[in-house]
């Protein structure tokens, strides 16, 4: 009769162990990060990155990406978003860079931004809810333009106000594929990377 009493004590602590685990990951997912190269320029290429929010029940209020570029990459110009400082561009002359940082933090832009600033998904002051995305396009210098030269940016890293992520490396995927507007053709990126970033705490 004792050992059935504590054999239904043990059932029943894996039980309710079970529903804490289920609760605690109710939020599963992840954010992911697509960085597609579009294009290429005379000393680089254009990219469109988008943040896709895969968390069940976890809305962004607000988000900030940075990483680190291993090269001596510039940003020339960003629509849909935009880097918190500029940095030293003293080197060049003429055509100033949008950012010379050698670890840019972007922010998405506000509602109401002018429409030749924008692209689809931006401008949403960071606030990513769950299943959706926020997109920014970036053109970028000194980075050479073929896919031998074109080097994926590290050390990502996501945060929100009160939220800490972890992001994994920059990884090397199939080439996103796109349908066009009128849905009779495909195209498809020249590179795309992936990054993954999961929740960490709340802060």
């Amino acid at each position: 009769m004792e050992s059935l009493f504590s054999t239904m004590i043990a059932l029943l602590l894996v039980y309710f162990s079970c529903l804490i685990s289920t609760a605690l990951t109710s939020n599963n997912g992840n954010i992911t990060i697509k960085w597609d190269l579009m294009n290429w320029t005379p000393d680089g290429y254009v990219a469109v990155v988008t943040a896709y929010n895969y968390q069940k029940q976890r809305s962004v209020p607000g988000w900030k990406m940075s990483w680190r570029w291993t090269k001596k990459e510039v940003i020339w110009n960003m629509f849909g978003a935009k880097t918190t400082e500029q940095g030293d561009c003293s080197m060049f002359k003429g055509n100033i860079p949008h950012s010379c940082v050698r670890k840019p933090t972007v922010v998405d832009l506000l509602p109401g931004t002018p429409f030749n600033q924008q692209i689809a998904n931006c401008c949403k002051s960071g606030v990513l809810k769950p299943g959706l995305e926020s997109a920014f396009q970036l053109s970028v210098g000194n980075a050479g333009n073929s896919v031998k030269t074109a080097r994926m940016p590290a050390n990502f890293i996501f945060t929100a106000p009160k939220q800490q992520y972890i992001c994994g490396p920059s990884k090397n995927v199939r080439p996103t594929r796109f349908i066009t507007a009128d849905k009779r053709r495909i195209t498809a990126a020249l590179m795309t990377w992936n990054i993954t970033c999961v929740f960490h705490k709340a802060t």
